[in-house]
């Protein structure tokens, strides 16, 4: 539909409305016959008798079919102006009626008379007038009043065919202007279909105007894009004239650099012959060193075993008060010596009282001042004879008070540690330093103390009640296990110094004459060290076995009783036990009784087997302990000459 059309859309829809409007008006002034007459009498008696003349005029008169209304588009006229009657008579005098047509809006009557409306009111019968004009005829002239009514009678006749010729004209009338209708209907229902198309059209358009607009806002938005587009093309553009100048640069620098690559691949080469070279003396090296590591062992070994396999270390505690003893004397110059002094009476009486002295000699001799490092330094070449694959064995013996607990164990302090938690700290970084050389070492520790002849696990945590029997189990390859121990696989130092210090919460004291918090029991701690290196094929096993032994007392200075007797009894019974398979070690007896003792069976592969052992007997330093001090140190003698023979390694 173009702009041009619209205009006469417009005047279509105008003269439509019009027609609408004008229709009920010359529908209304259109004259429709009625068949029915109502004639005005002057007075009831008239009416009477005027009844037989209108029955007459009914039958004579023709009757004529009502005109239908016409009906313009779909509506219809209102059901008051159906219900209408097609004429309303008018009273008064030579009125005459003129019946309205049914029109499409309101039936409107036309009255033909222009007599005032007050003249159809009735007035009273004397002062009505005649039919002729004249005065009222009297009841008795029959023959005058049916004359009037003739009269009437022919004027209505004579209007009648007036009104009958006038309304078939307006028939007629009708009949065009329904023809002009319904052709005004169809051009209606045209002008409609035409609206409905440019109504579709009009919403078309409208979807093209929005789309025009999202159109238009694109394009600004790719206007906008274009120019920062275009701006980032000149800033690019500049980027590359200087990456071009760049670029000759770095082609100048290529090339210079392409005559010192030649140069570099030349000496590349030789550097290469160099790194080969140097990876051959790399290896040459490392067996080199693993020879020396290799030789290294063997004369610490060596060394180790002119010291004795079984060596014996003394310690003498100081005095509480940190004065120094006069029955023990210490030689300046020599560290391997011990001498016990004690003045005897003389049997008879006769002779001033005599000194008996009594000589010693160990590896080593600690005097009272002696600190816990200068200890451990003295032993920890045995403690590295460990991570190469030999078991060692170290205890403490001694009377009870004499420091054997604080020799292996000692304080928190680290001035003040003990020999336990240092062999642990020596093994654990010597071990380290190893992994450069392909060692890879897993360790696995242990905690078991002997208390009434009967086997306890001092890493246990469950319920006292529900504690596991323990048994000493031997092997095949000789190796002695505890069955229903817990084997701790550690990986840190921390974590066996945490597993020493809940084993010294667990293990069995009691307080004594002789000590305030004596040891009860013997404990003994032990390390399995699993060495690999994989590079040279070689594997090597040991166990690090560090033993508190518990000390011995008599029972009249101990004073024990009840339990701690029993304890007492147990202790020393066991520490004799161990004095006799020394002894039978070192006469060479063929029969060792290690079964007599759960201590000595538990040890019998660190005291008889291919071990290394050191002993530390500890003395204590009152005259009163002059006894137990002489028994430790004769013991000590003892095992000190005791020869196992040559201990090996433990490799595959």
């Amino acid at each position: 539909m173009s702009s041009c059309d619209l205009p006469f859309l417009f005047l279509d829809f105008c003269f439509f409305d019009h027609l609408l409007f004008v229709c009920p008006q010359i529908m209304s002034r259109l004259p429709v016959m009625s068949a029915k007459r109502v004639l005005t009498s002057s007075s009831s008696e008239n009416s009477q008798d005027m009844a037989p003349v209108k029955k007459k005029l009914r039958k004579d008169e023709p009757q004529k079919p009502q005109a239908a209304a016409t009906v313009i588009g779909d509506k219809r006229p209102p059901a008051a102006a159906a219900r209408a009657p097609l004429y309303r008579p008018v009273r008064g005098a030579g009125a005459a009626t003129v019946a309205a047509a049914p029109s499409r809006g309101v039936l409107k009557p036309v009255a033909a008379s222009a007599a005032p409306k007050a003249a159809s009111i009735r007035q009273p019968p004397a002062a009505k007038p005649s039919v002729n004009g004249g005065s009222r005829r009297q009841p008795w002239d029959l023959k005058g009043k049916v004359t009037d009514m003739e009269g009437k009678l022919r004027t209505y006749q004579t209007k009648v065919k007036s009104v009958n010729e006038e309304n078939e004209a307006m028939k007629a009338s009708v009949a065009q202007s329904q023809t002009r209708m319904a052709e005004l209907e169809r051009k209606v229902e045209s002008q409609k279909m035409k609206l409905s198309e440019y109504e579709r059209e009009l919403q078309r358009l409208s979807g093209v105007q929005n789309e025009l607009e999202k159109v238009s806002s694109e394009k600004n938005l790719l206007q906008k894009e274009l120019a920062n587009l275009e701006q980032k093309y000149k800033v690019v553009e500049t980027l590359r004239e200087s990456q071009e100048t760049e670029l000759q640069t770095l082609k100048m620098k290529l090339t210079v650099q392409e005559s010192t690559m030649a140069r570099l691949q030349a000496t590349l080469k030789d550097t290469e012959e160099e790194v080969c070279s140097l990876k051959e003396t790399v290896a040459e090296q490392r067996d080199e060193l693993h020879a020396g590591e290799m030789e290294r062992r063997r004369l610490h070994n060596t060394i180790q075993e002119l010291k004795g396999n079984i060596r014996v270390f003394c310690r003498v505690r100081p005095l509480d008060d940190g004065g120094l003893s006069k029955h023990i004397q210490l030689a300046a110059s020599d560290d391997k010596s011990i001498m016990l002094a004690k003045s005897e009476e003389s049997h008879t009486g006769k002779t001033a009282e005599t000194q008996k002295n009594y000589h010693f000699s160990f590896d080593r001799v600690f005097g009272p001042q002696a600190s816990q490092r200068e200890i451990f330094d003295e032993i920890s070449l045995l403690v590295q004879s460990a991570l190469d694959g030999y078991n060692v064995c170290c205890f403490a013996y001694g009377q009870t008070g004499s420091g054997k607990t604080y020799t292996m164990e000692g304080e928190e302090v680290d001035d003040t540690r003990g020999v336990i938690p240092r062999a642990v700290t020596q093994i654990f970084r010597a071990g380290e330093k190893l992994q450069s050389q392909g060692w890879q070492f897993t360790f696995t520790a242990s905690f078991v103390e002997i208390y009434n002849e009967t086997l306890r696990d001092l890493l246990y945590t469950g319920k006292t009640s529900k504690r596991p029997e323990h048994e000493i189990r031997k092997s095949s390859n000789n190796e002695v296990t505890v069955t229903n121990l817990t084997y701790e696989k550690v990986y840190t130092e921390d974590q066996v110094l945490g597993l020493i210090a809940l084993a010294k919460q667990n293990r069995s004291t009691a307080q004594t004459a002789q000590n305030d918090r004596s040891s009860r029991s013997h404990s003994v701690f032990q390390l399995q060290i699993e060495g690999v290196n994989a590079g040279r094929d070689i594997k090597c096993k040991s166990t690090l076995c560090l033993v508190d032994l518990a000390g011995s007392e008599r029972m009249v200075k101990s004073q024990s009783q009840g339990e701690r007797f029993k304890e007492m009894t147990s202790i020393n019974s066991s520490l004799s036990n161990l004095g006799i398979v020394i002894t039978s070690l070192a006469n060479k007896e063929s029969h060792v009784p290690y079964r007599n003792s759960k201590l000595t069976y538990l040890l019998q592969n660190c005291l008889g087997g291919n071990s290394k052992t050191l002993m530390f007997v500890n003395v204590s330093p009152e005259p009163e302990s002059f006894g137990e001090t002489l028994n430790s140190l004769r013991f000590a003698s003892k095992v000190n000459d005791c020869v196992i023979g040559t201990a090996s390694s433990n490799k595959k």
